[in-house]
C-alpha cells in the first residue's frame, strides 16, 4: 500500500513538473505571437526586423516541408508553427526540449488550433528509435525535433520558433506589469520553484511578471483544473495585448524585443511575421486540443504514451484546419 501511494506521489508530481514547463511554453510564445505581431505592431515595425533577421535560422531542408507540395506563404495560406521550449538558460539553445507546442493557423476563418506535446511523450525519433520527444533537440537540432514532430502527428511544419523561458517574466515586467481579475486567492511557487513564494487575492489587481507565472501555473487550487487553467492563459494573453496597446508601454517596447530576441531562433523572415498579424485580434478563436494518454513504464524508465485514437482525431483535425486534402494525401505516398 506505501509503494502505491509513493508511485501516485511520483506521478502528480511529474505531471505537475511536465505542466509547469507547458504552460511557460504557451505564455512565452502567445506573447510573442499576439504582442509583437499585435498592438506594438505599427510602432516597433524596424525594431521587428531587426529581431526577425537576427532571430533567423533556416533548416536545413529548407523553406518546404517534405508534406507539403509546395512551400507555403502565410500572407495567402493556413500555416502550422512548431513552438519550442529549450531547456537551457544561457542562450544557446542546445538542448532537450522542455516543451513543445503545435499550432495550425487558418487563414480563412482567422482562427488557431494548437496542442502541447508533453516532453516526455514516446516516439521514433528517426535513425534513433524509440525514445522521449524532448530528447530529439538534443540528439539533431530544430530539424531532428521538426522531423520527428511531423511523423508522430503526420501533418508538415511549416514554421518553427525557438525560445528558452528566460523572456517571461522580462516581458511582463517590462510592459509594466498586466492587469487581471482572480476568481479567487491563492498561493503558488515562484521561477524558483520556492513554494507559496507568490501570493494572489482575490479580484482585480496588477501582476507583475513572477505573480503573472504563478497566475498561469495555478491548478490545484482551481475546482474549473485545465479549463479553469486555460481560461488565465487567454485572459492572461488579453492583459498583455491590452498593455502593449497603451501610450505608457511605448517606451518599454525596445526592452520586449530584447528580452525575446535573446533568447529565440526560427525560420521566419520579417514578411511572414507581419502575416501573422491578421490572427491578432482573433483571440476567441483560439482553440486548444489535447493529447490523451497514460503513463508507461518501459526498463523503469517513464514515458507518457499518447492513444492512436487522440493522435489520429488531433491530427485529422490539423490537416483539416490547414485545408490538407487527399491530394496531398495522395502526393506525399507516391514520393
Amino acid at each position: 500500500m506505501m509503494n502505491e501511494e509513493r508511485l501516485q506521489h511520483r506521478r502528480r508530481e511529474r505531471r505537475r513538473r511536465r505542466n509547469r514547463r507547458i504552460f511557460k511554453l504557451f505564455l512565452v510564445f502567445g506573447l510573442f505571437s499576439f504582442l509583437i505581431f499585435g498592438g506594438l505592431l505599427g510602432y516597433g515595425i524596424y525594431q521587428i526586423m531587426d529581431v526577425a533577421s537576427d532571430s533567423q535560422e533556416e533548416l536545413d531542408r529548407g523553406d518546404s516541408s517534405e508534406m507539403r507540395m509546395e512551400a507555403v506563404d502565410p500572407g495567402s495560406d493556413s500555416i502550422s508553427i512548431l513552438f519550442l521550449g529549450v531547456d537551457d538558460r544561457d542562450g544557446d539553445l542546445s538542448g532537450r526540449t522542455d516543451a513543445l507546442v503545435y499550432a495550425t493557423f487558418n487563414r480563412n476563418e482567422g482562427t488557431v488550433k494548437m496542442t502541447s506535446i508533453p516532453r516526455d511523450t514516446l516516439v521514433t525519433i528517426p535513425e534513433r528509435g524509440e525514445d522521449k520527444i524532448a530528447h530529439a533537440h538534443a540528439f539533431g537540432g530544430t530539424d531532428l525535433a521538426v522531423e520527428t514532430v511531423e511523423n508522430f502527428l503526420d501533418v508538415p511544419v511549416d514554421y518553427y520558433m525557438k525560445m528558452n523561458f528566460v523572456a517571461f517574466i522580462e516581458i511582463v515586467d517590462a510592459l509594466g506589469g498586466i492587469e487581471i481579475e482572480s476568481e479567487r486567492a491563492f498561493t503558488e511557487m515562484d521561477s524558483e520553484d520556492n513554494p507559496d513564494a507568490i501570493s494572489i487575492e482575490e479580484g482585480e489587481q496588477t501582476l507583475d511578471g513572477e505573480e503573472a507565472l504563478a497566475y498561469a501555473r495555478m491548478r490545484y487550487d482551481d475546482p474549473e483544473g485545465d479549463i479553469g487553467r486555460g481560461s488565465r492563459h487567454q485572459e492572461i494573453i488579453r492583459a498583455v495585448i491590452a498593455e502593449g496597446a497603451s501610450l505608457s508601454s511605448i517606451t518599454s517596447f525596445n526592452s520586449v524585443l530584447n528580452s525575446v530576441n535573446d533568447h529565440m531562433t526560427m525560420n521566419m523572415s520579417f514578411r511572414n511575421m507581419l502575416s501573422l498579424h491578421t490572427y491578432a485580434g482573433e483571440l476567441d478563436n483560439i482553440e486548444s486540443l489535447h493529447l490523451e494518454g497514460n503513463d508507461l513504464y518501459l526498463s523503469n524508465i517513464y514515458y507518457y504514451n499518447v492513444l492512436d485514437e487522440s493522435r489520429n482525431e488531433i491530427s485529422n483535425t490539423f490537416r483539416e484546419h490547414m485545408e490538407l486534402d487527399e491530394d496531398d494525401d495522395d502526393e506525399e505516398n507516391s514520393s
